[in-house]
């Protein structure tokens, strides 16, 4: 046992999340999401990118890290409301699924016409299917 004055740790903080190991994982989860909300802010430009999920996982991360952050986030005009909408009803817009699933079916098309190996062109329509079809059986 390490004695508490010496200011050293004897490990038992990682269990119990005080002290160093609390700072450590707040600050994984402010970076994480930072770095959620900047692809996030670049899936907004980038075709192709998904904006929400980054959001979601920027929401939870701030909710870890940094309640301030989080608030801000679900507040804001623009990026709080599909937040809002997964968190309340697991809820996906109509204009944000017939978004996803165009574009998921452009960047298929885009792969074929680009040439590439029937194997990676099977690999993206198996996940891409498989992620339409979770999004359009997800609310409005």
């Amino acid at each position: 046992m390490v004695p508490e004055s010496s200011g050293l740790s004897d490990g038992n903080d990682l269990a119990s999340g005080t002290g160093y190991s609390r700072t450590m994982q707040r600050f994984g989860f402010l970076l994480l999401g930072w770095a959620a909300l900047a692809l996030g802010g670049l899936g907004v430009v980038l075709p192709g990118l998904p904006t929400t999920p980054f959001l979601l996982v920027a929401a939870f991360a701030f909710g870890k890290g940094s309640p301030r952050m989080r608030a801000w986030l679900i507040d804001h005009a623009h990026l709080g409301p599909p937040i809002r909408d997964w968190e309340d009803r697991g809820a996906i817009s109509r204009r944000a699924k017939v978004l996803a699933v165009s574009m998921m079916a452009a960047l298929l098309l885009l792969s074929v016409v680009l040439g590439l190996s029937g194997w990676l062109i099977t690999v993206q329509a198996l996940c891409m299917g498989g992620a339409a079809v979770f999004i359009l059986t997800r609310p409005d």
